[in-house]
């Protein structure tokens, strides 16, 4: 199944949560989306569906299908730590988020169009993956013949600084980068990642 190619506004009331960013329709409908409108009276989720629900969250913010999710999270488990930690940093690396989190585009995908369209390098040749991992160490940054393009310029023009303290911005170059995987504990995104670590486990 592809991605969902409705209203944003749509999933984010789904989760009651401004998944992609700020969302005025969050503050005229604080109710999830359907026809009966704001019930009052709905059913308690099940705990199956707490944890589902969950998932989908974190997939719809950073953007992935369900089987790269899944595949995320096996890898996840297969490293020494917290495996719900150790996912969220999976998917914190990823370099559309890199690019996100360096204020090069305004949404993650923003970002992501600006690593397939080939304006984005990583330690300065051209990578159009989204997906990539970015290591401790890699330079990030919009290729210099692309700086002028009217998305990334206004891009650059409101940025101030990474919205993260585990990634370094250099104004000279215009270059960021990566200076170590992030813990739990700096990664903004409120996400119970131990509701997804028990529902890949059931």
């Amino acid at each position: 199944m592809g991605h969902f190619t409705g209203p944003r506004s749509k999933i984010a009331r789904r989760f009651g949560e401004p998944v992609f960013g700020p969302d005025k329709v969050l503050d005229r409908r604080a109710y999830p989306p359907g026809q009966h409108g704001p019930v009052k009276r709905r059913r308690k989720m099940s705990e199956y569906g707490v944890q589902l629900r969950e998932k989908q969250k974190a997939k719809a913010i950073y953007g992935m299908r369900e089987k790269q999710f899944r595949l995320f999270f096996e890898r996840a488990k297969a490293q020494k730590g917290i495996t719900g930690d150790k996912l969220l940093a999976m998917c914190e690396t990823r370099l559309d988020n890199i690019v996100y989190r360096l204020g090069l585009a305004a949404t993650r995908a923003g970002a992501r169009q600006l690593v397939t369209h080939r304006h984005v390098t990583v330690n300065g040749k051209v990578c159009n993956v989204p997906s990539a991992t970015v290591n401790a160490g890699d330079v990030v940054s919009v290729r210099e013949k692309d700086r002028d393009m009217i998305a990334v310029a206004d891009a650059l023009k409101r940025r101030t600084s990474p919205a993260v303290t585990w990634l370094s911005w250099d104004e000279a170059t215009m270059q960021g980068t990566l200076l170590s995987a992030p813990e739990r504990a700096e990664i903004p995104e409120d996400i119970e990642v131990q509701l997804i670590v028990e529902f890949f486990s059931r």
